[in-house]
């Protein structure tokens, strides 16, 4: 939800955390604020808006010197965006300052507590609390600022990922998680803290990942001392090699983080299988499958849990599984599944989807599956995320970095790991024939040249997108495996251009949502030339004779349903089990092209964070 970054060794500090805090800003971007300890006094600035607004008035409102300083963009959760609310925070002495990222859900009780000591507060967030608390410990304990934290940290409830410092003591930085995401990078006589590894990928390539409930000190001069939160045990670092590039996290040249990913789906598709898919010689290889085969050929059911996008693409799953592997599927989203009582039993697999791989309702419902004894495997696309690692095998998608908050390859990839895993489950049980199989590795391994294909729609869908950019509402209809598109395209609709769009079958239109159709209404139809095509030109005709103004998806040469269209974009012929990849295409570019006419943020919608780290 929120972006950390913090440095401490021989660098000045500040354009390290100010261009760590940019990288980060897909994180939250309604408040930023900076503190610098120049080696006598804090310097702090903090504001409400985007991290360029911090840095304009940084630069002419404190000194910028110092080799230590933590940094921080906020989404809100406790407390409206404004300044004071605007991380980082003071202790009321003025000693401790602290970034959070996560929500301190008994900040209530412990505030008062707090005040009937003495303290007062400023603003109206549960970071101020926790920095007060944690204030107040080293005062009753008389124990050093480590030992404060851990004392503190054990008297919360919630979730936070926190970077602590005394300015009484400056060579060192207090870290800490607990559901929300920490990286420590490791170089020469320097540290730097953030949410993720963008924000120091150039300085260095080592980086130590924390787990839940745990903290460490790192110190000038000193090796990081790791420690359980709840019973100080010792945990001895486990330092990994960055895979990312400085290049993967910059536009190259595009205006925008969304546009750009959604022209890098070719590639991203072609990483995501590369190494898997060897069409030729008829074979898929995943370890994550290969290593647990029987686990998933024995399984009762498949449950698929995600959030958002990561939803639709399980929705997508559901039909390849069942469609293919003849396995019973059940798509969830992770927030509903954790607070109810599901029936899991040890002969259940539970799939976890998530981009970030740090989702914070999908890690719950990974730990509630464990504990009742489910195989869980994962889908993600950060390496070393906490998914990855809670998870008991699993796919990495290889998108690469997705900036932008409305997630474009981030669905095409997890449809193709998905895929692939359903192809191999199918060829392993016998429940698809020979020939049959080779003819979908081939397909597959054909579908980044049809992506690219596909793009060279978006002049045309420039034009369309001028027409409707003023719309107040559109619906979005799709049928078997192209429904969850039209939900994915109509989501994205909604959350970077704020208009209001709803996804249907397009079966279920004349069950209510036909009553909305009139000549203002726009009606987007996925209508490809495969599975129930007459039975969406039918739906398409309904339209027509209501009005509706037709924004249709069709195959290439399609006929039928350009007579009755009043737009059309064509994608290339593929089997109707990988049309989604190919589909989604169209609405991805439809939606940027709309928020961008209506001066949207593209990259950072209202209200929106890239990774929702907190419930």
């Amino acid at each position: 939800m929120c972006g950390i970054v913090g440095y401490i060794g021989h660098r000045d500090a500040y354009p390290i955390i100010i261009k760590g805090l940019q990288r980060l800003e897909y994180r939250g971007y309604d408040s930023a604020g900076i503190v610098l300890f120049d080696g006598t006094e804090n310097n702090l600035a903090k504001t409400k808006g985007k991290v360029e607004d911090l840095k304009h008035k940084a630069e002419i409102s404190i000194s910028t010197k110092g080799k230590l300083g933590l940094g921080h963009t906020r989404w809100a959760t406790h407390g409206v965006p404004n300044d004071v609310n605007s991380h980082p925070h003071y202790s009321n002495s003025g000693d401790l300052v602290i970034i959070h990222n996560g929500i301190i859900e008994n900040y209530e009780s412990i505030k008062a507590a707090l005040i009937k000591r003495g303290y007062e507060f400023h603003s109206d967030t549960d970071t101020e609390v926790l920095v007060n608390l944690i204030e107040e410990v080293k005062k009753q304990e008389g124990v050093k600022l480590g030992k404060a934290v851990q004392i503190a940290l054990n008297q919360v409830v919630g979730a936070y990922a926190i970077a602590v410092f005394d300015r009484s003591k400056p060579d060192e930085i207090v870290v800490a998680r607990l559901g929300s995401p920490l990286a420590i990078g490791i170089g020469e006589d320097e540290f730097f803290i953030a949410s993720d590894a963008s924000p120091f990928i150039e300085f260095t390539n080592n980086a130590v990942y924390l787990e839940d409930e745990e903290m460490a000190i790192v110190r000038l001069g000193k090796e990081i001392k790791l420690r359980k939160i709840k019973d100080d045990a010792i945990v001895y670092p486990n330092i990994l090699e960055l895979q990312l590039n400085l290049e993967e996290i910059e536009k190259g040249g595009y205006d925008h983080f969304m546009l750009k990913e959604i022209y890098e789906q070719p590639r991203a598709i072609k990483d995501t299988y590369r190494g898997r898919l060897l069409a030729d010689q008829g074979i898929i290889r995943m370890a994550g499958i290969d290593q647990n085969l029987e686990k998933f050929l024995n399984a009762n059911r498949i449950i698929i849990v995600a959030c958002g996008t990561s939803w639709h693409a399980g929705l997508v799953a559901e039909y390849i599984f069942e469609d293919l592997a003849r396995i019973p599927v059940e798509v969830e989203y992770a927030s509903e599944f954790r607070y109810r009582n599901p029936v899991i039993t040890e002969n259940d697999i539970l799939i976890a989807i998530s981009q970030s791989g740090e989702t914070a309702d999908t890690l719950a419902a990974i730990k509630m599956a464990k504990e009742r004894g489910a195989f869980v495997f994962g889908v993600c696309n950060v390496v070393g995320s906490s998914i990855a690692r809670e998870t008991d095998a699993g796919a990495y998608t290889h998108a690469g970095p997705e900036i932008g908050v409305a997630s474009t390859k981030a669905f095409t990839t997890q449809i193709t790991v998905l895929t692939l895993i359903a192809l191999k489950l199918a060829k392993e049980k016998g429940t698809i024939e020979e020939s049959k199989y080779h003819e979908y590795l081939v397909e597959l391994e054909g579908i980044p040249a049809k992506v690219e294909r596909t793009l060279k729609t978006n002049p045309l869908i420039e034009e369309i997108a001028e027409v409707y950019k003023d719309s107040s509402n559109c619906l979005y209809l799709g049928r078997g495996y192209n429904f969850p598109v039209a939900l994915e395209g109509a989501l994205k609709l909604k959350e970077i251009s704020y208009i209001h769009a709803e996804g249907y079958p397009a079966a279920e239109m004349k069950h209510g949502p036909i009553a909305l159709i009139d000549e203002e209404m726009p009606v987007v139809v996925i209508a490809t030339r495969k599975g129930h095509y007459e039975k969406v030109v039918s739906n398409v005709q309904e339209i027509k004779s209501r009005s509706g103004k037709i924004i249709a998806v069709v195959t290439e040469g399609d006929q039928q349903v350009t007579d009755l269209a009043d737009h059309v974009v064509e994608v290339p012929e593929t089997s109707e089990t990988l049309t989604p990849l190919l589909t989604t295409i169209p609405l991805q570019l439809l939606s940027y092209h709309i928020a961008l006419m209506r001066g949207c943020n593209v990259d950072q919608p209202r209200n929106l964070a890239k990774s929702v780290t907190v419930e």
